[in-house]
């Protein structure tokens, strides 16, 4: 019972950093009642956490205030860092109580992926506090002179930031040239300019697409990858992209096969590329015609080159 207690606190803080729920909704998403959520606010006070409210008592936890901000005991992993400690985990061997005591820490402590680790680089922490500010605000900023490596330019970008991923590492944004939510890197950012007059005009837009193995965001999938992994090409794969593995089904003593769901054809063609040889593509066809205007870009393409796809 207390345990539950305690992870029903911690998903409630993780709930709280940037909120905008009821404290019935919260309460919906915790599956308690509002009493339990008020009492479990008031806890957090008497803690010394910097509880707020805002218009029509919406709580929210203030990351400027308080002890929130030096909280690094509070880690919060990634898909990819969950994954890998779930495996060490599991590789622990049970023959004391120590280590399956350890264990069962972790995983009480652990296996719950969505809390927000708030330490950040020093260098980063100005943008990050403006985005937070923003996102708070429901205000809309200048992400000025980001830096994307899908158009390989330096722009300043309007957008309306709603959420963050890992650690603060990427944030979540709708931006307003392309009328598409998009996921931006904080360390390419070069400042954040808080545009105080202009509030969120697209609320309804602020969806969070879907995130591939490879890491590539889209607002849905547009195909599976079907590749033939010899045991070079596998190993740097599960190496590189640790929740391939889950999409990854053994073949025979040396082949492997991937069938994951992609959000673009750019990070799986960019590691095919890297491994021409290793890998076998057997789909999709428009994964395949893909990669063969890639192929084209690089040299001239020959019968052997091409890809034929099985």
């Amino acid at each position: 019972m207390e345990q539950t207690k305690i992870e029903t606190i911690l998903r409630l803080m993780q709930m709280l950093i940037g909120n905008r729920r009821t404290t019935r909704e919260l309460a919906n998403k915790l599956g308690c009642n509002v009493r339990t959520v008020q009492r479990y606010i008031n806890q957090l006070r008497n803690a010394h956490f910097v509880v707020e409210s805002r218009q029509r008592g919406i709580y929210y936890l203030s990351t400027s205030r308080g002890p929130l901000k030096d909280i690094s005991d509070l880690i919060h992993f990634s898909d990819e860092e969950a994954y890998i400690l779930q495996k060490a985990i599991d590789s622990i061997d049970d023959n004391t109580t120590l280590k399956q005591n350890l264990k069962q820490k972790l995983y009480n402590i652990y296996n719950y992926v969505e809390l927000a680790d708030v330490v950040v680089h020093p260098e980063q922490g100005e943008v990050v506090q403006n985005l937070i500010s923003a996102i708070d605000e429901h205000l809309c900023v200048e992400l000025v002179d980001y830096r994307s490596a899908n158009s390989n330019k330096v722009s300043n970008r309007l957008v309306e930031p709603f959420a963050f991923t890992t650690n603060y590492q990427q944030v979540w944004c709708f931006e307003h040239e392309s009328q598409k939510s998009k996921l931006f890197k904080v360390a390419r950012i070069g400042k954040v300019r808080i545009l105080k007059d202009k509030p969120w005009i697209d609320e309804t837009k602020h969806i969070k697409p879907h995130i591939d193995i490879f890491r590539i965001a889209g607002e849905r999938y547009i195909s599976n990858a079907r590749l033939l992994l010899n045991i070079r090409s596998y190993n740097l794969l599960v190496e590189e992209y640790p929740l391939a593995e889950e999409y990854i089904t053994q073949q025979s003593d040396n082949e492997y096969l991937l069938d994951a769901p992609l959000c673009s054809y750019e990070g799986v063609c960019r590691f095919i590329l890297g491994l021409f040889n290793d890998i076998k593509v057997l789909g999709d066809k428009n994964l395949i015609n893909h990669l063969n205007q890639k192929i084209l870009q690089l040299k001239p393409i020959t019968t052997e080159t091409v890809v034929k796809g099985e």
